[in-house]
Formats: C-alpha cells, sequence, structure tokens
C-alpha cells in the first residue's frame, strides 16, 4: 500500500532541496520527521509539510498503521524558473532566475 504527496512550485532551488532529502529517502517516518526538523535547510519546512500530507493520506486513504510507515521514494524536480529583471548600467537589464522545485513523496508499508 503506497500513498503519496506532492508540492509543486516550492520556491527553493532544486540543489538545496536534494540535500535536505536525501538524507530522509528509506527511513521510518517517525525518524524521518525529527531528522527534518533538526535540518537547518531552507527546503525542510515544505518536505516537512509535504511528508505529513502523504502520512496523511496513507493514513485516511488506506487505514494503515502510521508506525509502520517508510518514506519509499522522495524526489525533488525542478519547476519553472520565476525570471526577473535586474536594472544594469547603461538602461541594459540582467534576467534573474528564481528556481521553483516539485517535491514528490511516497511512503509505504512496511513488510514484517
Amino acid at each position: 500500500m503506497e500513498a503519496r504527496a506532492v508540492s509543486k512550485h516550492v520556491r527553493v532551488s532544486p540543489r538545496k532541496a536534494r540535500m535536505v532529502i536525501d538524507t530522509i529517502r528509506g527511513k521510518n517516518v517517525g525518524a524521518a520527521l525529527q531528522v527534518i526538523a533538526m535540518s537547518m535547510g531552507k527546503a525542510a519546512r515544505p518536505i516537512r509539510k509535504t511528508l505529513e500530507s502523504a502520512v496523511a493520506n496513507a493514513e485516511n486513504n488506506f487505514e494503515v498503521n502510521v508506525d509502520r510507515l517508510f518514506v519509499k521514494t522522495a524526489t525533488v524536480d525542478m519547476g519553472r524558473a520565476y525570471r526577473r529583471l535586474k536594472p544594469r548600467a547603461m538602461g541594459r537589464a540582467d534576467i534573474i532566475r528564481r528556481p521553483t522545485s516539485h517535491i514528490t513523496i511516497v511512503v509505504a508499508e512496511r513488510e514484517e
């Protein structure tokens, strides 16, 4: 039984989000939440919300025991980059790209 949650267009760089999400892949849900709580990365909060959403989906839709859940897959993909203009010398402008991320977390029940 698998449950998933997706957060799209999160205003954090995918590279920075992958640093946080690599620490929780394959862990039990309780341990993963503890690791995220201690993480100092900017992406920790949206990843925590996505993980809690996946756990709630598993609990409400499939009625599984939360204590037996683990993070089966956790991925961060590149979203659409916001483009902003920054004024430069002699009337020119530079494009500033603000990256976004798509966070996908799948939790499954551990077989015993």
